[in-house]
């Protein structure tokens, strides 16, 4: 299989969405590293509005460690997985407590030490709120990334480390943002609208509709 350009499918898709920024509202990493977690099977627009009740109430790590897990439960039910979710943020806030003063850490290997953070979570939270360069693989960009042909993978850990050696660093930010919306917008999961796709001749998917 001729693997896809991974410098030009960056630069085609960044023509396309020449400022991509991500969906859930934040206003500091705490807040962005809880609604990640509260995202996993959940849309967007739900969790911001989930969110937006939630981060008044919450302010710091030592607000989420201390909360009743009944309470924070049913205030987060409606993003589905609640009962493993609300686990998740309080286990998560107690270790930032006990180990990181409260504040949200900024390395990989720090993020992933805490409950319910994985790569993908860790890589939105680099990224997004402190701007390190990270790849994070979520259900579009693992999708959207093999029918391209930059990657052969269900693995998103394999993937994103594929994805790290294909695309500059400088752009690993941008691109995973890229080809999430481009993911929910044109290669969509089930009906991809390949006849309007910017990437149509790079892509290496051979079910791709002809137009």
């Amino acid at each position: 299989m001729i693997m896809a350009n991974g410098k030009r499918t960056t630069e085609l898709l960044l023509k396309k969405y020449p400022r991509p920024k991500i969906a859930l509202k934040f206003t500091n990493p705490l807040e962005l590293l809880v609604a990640t977690i509260l995202s996993a099977q959940c849309t967007d627009v739900r969790v911001n509005e989930v969110t937006e009740r939630l981060f008044k109430r919450y302010g710091t790590a030592k607000d989420y460690a201390n909360a009743d897990i009944k309470t924070f439960e049913q205030e987060i039910r409606s993003t589905g997985f609640y009962k493993n979710k609300a686990k998740m943020i309080i286990n998560a806030a107690k270790k930032l407590v006990s180990d990181f003063s409260g504040k949200v850490p900024f390395t990989m290997e720090e993020l992933t030490s805490l409950p319910g953070v994985g790569r993908k979570t860790a890589s939105v939270v680099l990224s997004a709120a402190f701007n390190i360069p990270a790849i994070a693989v979520d259900t579009h960009v693992l999708r959207v990334s093999n029918r391209l042909g930059l990657v052969k993978s269900e693995d998103p850990e394999k993937i994103e480390m594929q994805l790290r050696n294909l695309i500059p660093e400088n752009k690993w930010i941008d691109f995973s943002l890229a080809l999430i919306l481009h993911g929910r917008k044109t290669c969509k999961a089930r009906k991809p609208l390949c006849n309007e796709c910017v990437l149509y001749m790079q892509c290496r998917w051979p079910e791709k509709t002809k137009e």
